[in-house]
């Protein structure tokens, strides 16, 4: 994990999200990147003759407030042992941090970006969807993993190894249902195990939901971080009908997510 992204901003998780990003940077003596979006497209507006009009005063405001922000990021990292850059894209953040995304290892949003999954689908790389409220304290001290045997789940277990050291209790969780599996839950503890990481089995009967059954037992766990995969189903589907992915990014409730599709 050589390569970080985090998302730039002025909201209320930016602290937690640099916090954690800064310290996973100095465990892995990786590079940090911090990525502003400005999405000039916003001050763009097109009339129904097909004339043009920008709002430039505020357009003009919004990239020098921007490249003050860039600024600040700078003067505060270049104080620290981490190496960095501040990127700046002119795009709206999803499609920012996707691009900045594609040469990244891992990338640090909170959950209140609205783009965590999409993000995860579309750039191909690991997403750490930390609450607004709170850094990842590092190293870990208890970990859980959704594990239902599919593709995405065997990307996000590959994903969290660097996260997992020799003093974290992992725990690999899977929901008894009826629904075919695809890799057993044994191969995942085979793979662990090949890293030099003990994982415990929880087998879990569903109670209510999948969703509802896994985040009763990371909290009765104790689990700061839920890896898992993003998205097994159609996203489409999961916005109509709701899934576990959906589940735990609107969860307020839930621990940091790792995901990955």
């Amino acid at each position: 994990m050589r390569s970080i992204l985090v998302q730039g901003g002025r909201d209320k998780g930016m602290s937690a999200r640099l916090d954690t990003a800064m310290d996973l940077a100095r465990i892995h003596n990786s590079h940090l990147t911090v990525a502003i979006d400005t999405p000039i497209g916003q001050f763009v507006t097109v009339d129904p003759y097909g004339g043009t009009f920008v709002a430039r005063d505020a357009l003009d405001a919004a990239l020098a407030a921007d490249d003050a922000l860039a600024q600040a990021f700078a003067g505060r990292l270049g104080k620290d042992d981490v190496p960095f850059d501040v990127v700046q894209y002119e795009t709206m953040p999803l499609e920012a941090m996707i691009v900045a995304a594609r040469l990244s290892d891992l990338a640090v949003v909170t959950r209140d970006c609205g783009y965590a999954g999409d993000l995860a689908v579309e750039a191909r790389c690991p997403v750490l969807v930390l609450p607004c409220d709170s850094a990842l304290p590092l190293p870990l001290a208890i970990a859980c993993i959704a594990w239902d045997g599919s593709d995405q789940a065997a990307m996000a277990l590959r994903s969290c190894v660097p996260l997992l050291d020799e003093g974290t209790d992992v725990h690999l969780l899977t929901v008894l249902t009826d629904a075919p599996q695809g890799f057993p839950p044994t191969d995942a503890l085979q793979y662990l195990a090949r890293h030099g990481i003990k994982a415990e089995l929880h087998e879990l009967t569903k109670a209510a939901t999948v969703e509802e059954t896994l985040l009763t037992e990371v909290n009765r766990l104790g689990g700061q971080v839920l890896v898992m995969g993003a998205f097994g189903h159609s996203r489409l589907r999961e916005f109509m009908f709701g899934g576990v992915s959906r589940y735990f990014l609107d969860e307020a409730s839930a621990p940091a997510l790792l995901m990955a599709h």
